[in-house]
């Protein structure tokens, strides 16, 4: 492995930089040289960039380098990033190979499918790395497929639900939101349409997914003529090795998180990208505070201001039960004896984060393919449930208490979800040992390449 050379392309969004910097690694342990690469703004935005032998960092161009963009039209913005990224791209790969570190092999993320493109152009071999689960690519497929897709870009009707394999029906909101018509995602549809079939075009579509084989087989065996392979999933064993996007808190949050006991403690976080109203931050305040549980929760400090944050302050002023920080270690958070249930937005990281560490969640998706992942969480794993939104697309503060309670109290169906959590846990564990399916279809995957 020692000559081949892999160029990894991400997104700089947590939830894709994490996984890829997973990959990276393993990558290297093989003997393999790796770049990874995000845009110029993305990379000057990492903290604390990991130093690993074989490993180095780059950067490709979005268009907007300065991190600002003069429209918010998502067809504009997505089509500057495939022209400007698609350029910089090519003088990356002629810069290292100029440089003595010709790229063997590429793979790249979502909504980066003209990665695959230049790579072919460059007669290069690609895979593309799917960071949500094998069901939400699954979904897509059967969607966006050219031989028998159901539906095509601007004629989707969601009147009617999908069945895959192995699941329950899958009604309109069990489905990645961009299929709503009134969302502000639809763009993402034209993204992923574009990933199906620049797959299609490879004479060998390569996906490489953040899943174990037991977790997601029959989703993964329903994707017909593309080799999907589970790898995961990809978490960092130790916490000593990792990127973040935002600066750590300053609070001593793991001291606070010794003081609590065994099981007791509500993990509050909904990721790097959703943005909470007030109205919903105060639901789940008074939540938290009614179910009368400790409770850490991650509010980045851009969110933490205002009316916002002298609310929380004040109602903590006289209910001292609860810790908000800015940014965290999440997998130290999970993997504490304390922590005893995650309260999450339900993206694929977090989730498969859950799963490993085996803390059963209350899930309360927003978009993307957060929906499709609370449906799996709560009727297919049995590690969680999916809280109930009002008419406003609100979870009020009953409901709050009402899932913690399950997931977190003395009966029976509580008891079923954290046994399940152990379960998967002990699963996926498995997964990645030596001789566990997902080291051996990583392995596997390499020797095939050469």
């Amino acid at each position: 492995m020692n000559k081949h050379h892999f160029l990894l392309l991400s997104c700089p969004s947590q939830g894709h930089i994490n996984p890829t910097l997973e990959l990276a690694k393993k990558l290297t342990s093989a003997g393999a040289l790796v770049t990874l690469a995000t845009t110029v703004h993305g990379l000057r935005r990492l903290t604390n960039l990991p130093a690993l032998d074989g490993l180095s960092y780059a950067s490709f161009s979005d268009g907007y380098d300065d991190g600002k963009r003069p429209t918010d039209d998502p067809d504009l913005v997505m089509a500057e990033f495939r022209r400007v990224g698609s350029q910089t791209l090519t003088k990356l790969l002629l810069t290292l190979s100029n440089e003595g570190r010709q790229v063997s092999f590429v793979i790249y993320s979502i909504v980066l499918p003209w990665a695959a493109e230049v790579a072919r152009e460059m007669h290069l071999p690609s895979a593309f790395l799917c960071s949500q689960s094998a069901t939400t690519f699954a979904i897509f497929h059967k969607f966006f497929n050219s031989r028998d897709g159901l539906y095509y870009l601007g004629n989707i009707d969601l009147s009617i639900s999908i069945k895959l394999p192995g699941l329950p029906l899958l009604a309109s909101n069990d489905l990645p939101t961009s299929f709503l018509p009134n969302s502000p995602h639809k763009s993402f549809n034209s993204s992923i349409q574009e990933h199906i079939q620049t797959l299609e075009q490879d004479p060998n579509p390569c996906i490489l997914v953040n899943t174990f084989d037991a977790l997601e087989e029959d989703s993964i065996k329903s994707v017909d003529n593309m080799n999907v392979i589970a790898i995961g999933p990809l978490i960092p064993s130790d916490n000593s090795v990792r990127i973040d996007l935002f600066e750590q808190s300053k609070e001593n949050y793991l001291r606070w998180l010794d003081s609590k006991p065994d099981c007791s403690v509500v993990y509050v976080s909904f990721g790097s990208m959703v943005v909470l109203n007030k109205r919903q931050i105060e639901e789940i305040l008074q939540g938290l505070v009614e179910s009368q549980r400790p409770f850490l929760w991650v509010i980045r400090s851009t969110e933490y201001e205002g009316e916002v944050k002298d609310m929380i302050e004040a109602v903590l002023k006289e209910e001292d039960v609860g810790l908000i920080v800015p940014w965290c270690s999440q997998m130290e958070v999970l993997r504490h004896r304390s922590t005893g249930c995650f309260l999450t937005h339900c993206g694929w990281n977090s989730i498969t984060e859950s799963l490993v560490c085996g803390v059963p969640v209350v899930g309360c998706p927003h978009w993307s393919d957060q929906t499709t992942n609370a449906k799996l969480v709560e009727e297919v794993w049995g590690t969680g449930v999916r809280a109930v939104v009002n008419e406003e697309g609100v979870v009020e503060r009953e409901e709050i208490r009402r899932c913690l309670d399950m997931v977190m109290g003395g009966g029976e169906r509580g008891e079923e979800m954290r046994r399940n959590s152990v379960k998967w846990k002990g699963l996926a564990v498995e997964a990645v040992k030596e001789g566990g399916s997902s080291h051996t279809n990583f392995k596997q995957f390499l020797e095939r390449l050469w």
